[in-house]
């Protein structure tokens, strides 16, 4: 495996093929010898009182983490023994030559310049045909014409081998991954609980639910089954009695015995959802037309439902009193309101009284019809300016930063319906344009000076999501918070590995009756780029504290593991099990009259995938079933590893120890 980049999702993916799939990895940086990390201002200069409160509190409370922990933190680097480091530059064919890209399985491109990727693709297809690529690209939609066009390169190069009289069968498919649309959803997930974590797979809906301890004696929900007993300091006191995970962490994948004997601690479920749509709602320049309510104030609004209901009232007495018919009234009040009507002069009284009264309303029409033009007018030239915050919002998002995280973050948002307040320091940040399009409250200012936050109503939000690429920017924005509202629901992104570990114990200690998370970008997107470079399908991620499990799609034909397998063999707690079964392949596929075997139906005319307790834990694997698993980053590694440390190296082929 070849992995090339400039950031910390290079080190942290090479990291991840090494450990977890037991590869062997050469990685391509522009200096060994840079930890590829932000600068992290010292923090008595950026921090004042909220690092020294942090650095009290944490040299009482972070313990070194076990061996066998996962470190949330962008900035591990695999050891330079374990992991071949070429120092190169520009990845050219000199640089992808001498990586050994012509003997290579797999080539990530992770540089965080997609221009830069895109050559090194076209180079490196040209250079090994056969190799399977994974880019990461920003831009969605060049992504998918790129896609296209190194495939239709990769087939035109099979077509050749085979005339020639190569093997061929090698998988040289082309994934493009953005990874801020791979931790989008975690993010948002994190930010609104309950209404998100939400992965579509093979026709099914489901969602991981956080559900708080049950007291003894009342048996829980397991839902479809127990992702993870929390550990006893994630929801509840740290002293809950009967806890089954305790503080170093959580106890994931439990059997259904151990998740049944858990007392006293929070579980993370999953759950079926059924899909019922939410009505689109009409917003402003977004549709067909501007609705009223987008034009016009409120006030302006009753004003004029005042004169209608005025002149109605007038052209009812009109009628009533003179015996006119009720159309011919209306009109008759419409020529006196606007004062182009004769003058009553020879008329009855009750007829002269109801023309001064449609003048004297005609009077007060003539300010609000001014007004109205003017908001109007107003309307139109603020529709490119950035929204302020309503004064009447609570219960919102306040993100923090409109970076490249933060804009798909915020399109995600935007699309749940939920109302969020962006802030942001600079007006040209790619996502301040997103947020003036979407028409969502945006300020922007400096977080660090007072009255940023304040201005984005943070004492009346639900929850902070601190996106910027500055770990103490988010740290002091946080703490502030905190300190305004004790209860708010606070996610950080954060980089370095001890930082973080240091900002989540002690902001979890320090309110243990509000929910903290921190997440790192790299460490959530790394297990989805790795699991394209082993050529499997990763459906999501789903964060549980500290650690990620992975969903997962696999055929059952080619594994030991699962083919001819019951379902409750596969399982192995702590790691590995079946979630659902995609049954709808025949058993033995009849060829047609010319001798080819019948094409399957297409996905979406597939049923469902019928769910592990609907075919019940006896149900056989067959070789043609697509798996749908749950699964930790061992639990797949050991499915799909290509070298066992077990086995013993075959002939002709090298086996790294």
């Amino acid at each position: 495996m070849v992995v090339c980049g400039d950031d910390a999702l290079a080190h942290r993916l090479a990291a991840e093929l090494r450990d977890v799939y037991g590869e062997r990895v050469t990685l391509v940086v522009p200096s060994a010898r840079e930890p590829h990390r932000p600068r992290i201002p010292p923090p008595a200069r950026a921090l004042g009182r909220a690092g020294a409160l942090l650095g009290r509190m944490s040299a009482a409370m972070v313990r070194p983490s076990s061996p066998g922990s996962e470190a949330p933190g962008d900035g591990a680097e695999p050891p330079e023994e374990t992991v071949r480091i070429l120092e190169a530059a520009q990845p050219d064919d000199a640089a992808l030559s001498e990586a050994g890209i012509a003997g290579a399985g797999a080539l990530a491109l992770v540089y965080d310049d997609d221009e830069l990727n895109i050559h090194a693709a076209l180079r490196a297809r040209r250079l090994n045909p056969r190799l399977r690529l994974v880019i990461r690209l920003y831009n969605r939609k060049l992504g998918q014409h790129l896609e296209e066009l190194l495939d239709q390169a990769a087939a035109v190069a099979a077509l050749d081998l085979e005339e020639g009289g190569d093997e061929v069968g090698v998988d040289a498919s082309t994934t493009v991954l953005s990874d801020a649309d791979t931790v989008a959803p975690a993010l948002a997930g994190a930010a609104v609980a309950g209404t998100s974590k939400v992965i579509e797979a093979d026709g099914l809906l489901l969602r991981a639910a956080e559900r708080t301890p049950v007291p003894p004696g009342r048996p829980g929900d397991p839902g479809v089954c127990t992702l993870a007993l929390l550990s006893a300091s994630a929801n509840d006191p740290a002293d809950a009695p009967g806890s089954a995970a305790g503080d170093e962490g959580p106890v994931l994948l439990p059997d259904d015995a151990a998740a049944a004997a858990a007392v006293g601690c929070g579980t993370v479920v999953l759950e079926t959802v059924s899909y019922t749509g939410r009505p689109v709602r009409r917003r402003w320049l977004r549709g067909r037309g501007a609705p009223l309510a987008s034009l016009f104030s409120r006030r302006l609004r009753w004003s004029l439902a005042g004169v209608v209901g005025a002149v109605l009232a007038l052209a009812v007495a009109s009628s009533l009193t003179m015996g006119e018919d009720p159309v011919h009234a209306v009109y008759l009040s419409l020529l006196d309101l606007f004062a182009i009507n004769e003058p009553a002069i020879n008329d009855p009284a009750p007829r002269k009284v109801l023309q001064l009264l449609s003048g004297l309303t005609g009077l007060l029409l003539l300010p609000v019809l001014v007004a109205a033009a003017f908001e109007g007018l107003g309307t139109f030239r603020s529709a490119s300016a950035l929204r302020r915050p309503p004064r009447g919002l609570s219960g919102h998002v306040v993100l923090l930063g409109l970076g490249k995280v933060g804009t798909r973050v915020l399109a995600r948002l935007h699309e749940m319906g939920i109302p969020v307040v962006c802030i942001e320091g600079d007006p040209e940040a790619r996502g301040v344009a997103l947020a003036r399009r979407l028409r969502v409250p945006t300020v922007l200012g400096d977080v660090t000076q007072e009255g940023v936050l304040e201005a984005a109503m943070i004492d009346r939000a639900a929850t902070l999501l601190a996106l910027t690429s500055e770990d103490t920017t988010n740290l002091e924005a946080a703490l502030y918070a905190r300190s305004v509202s004790p209860r708010l629901r606070v996610t950080l992104r954060l980089f370095d590995d001890r930082f973080a570990t240091a900002v989540y114990r002690t902001l979890r200690a320090a309110h243990p009756g509000a929910l903290t998370r921190s997440r790192s970008v790299t460490y959530l997107a790394a297990p989805a780029f790795a699991g394209a470079m082993m050529g499997r399908q990763i459906l999501g991620a789903i964060p549980v504290e500290r650690r990620v499990l992975l969903i997962a799609r696999v055929e059952a034909r080619g594994h030991a593991a699962l083919e001819g397998r019951t379902v409750a063999e596969v399982l192995r707690p702590g790691r590995l099990r079946v979630l659902a079964v995609d049954t709808s392949a025949p058993d033995d596929p009849e060829p047609d009259a010319a001798g080819a075997a019948v094409t399957p139906p297409p996905a979406e005319e597939r049923t469902p995938a019928r769910l592990v307790h609907e075919l019940g834990d006896d149900y056989v694997l067959r070789p043609q079933d697509r798996v749908l698993l749950v699964a930790t980053r061992q639990g797949l590694g050991d499915l799909h590893v290509r070298n066992p440390p077990a086995a013993a190296a075959r002939p002709g082929r090298v086996r790294q120890g």
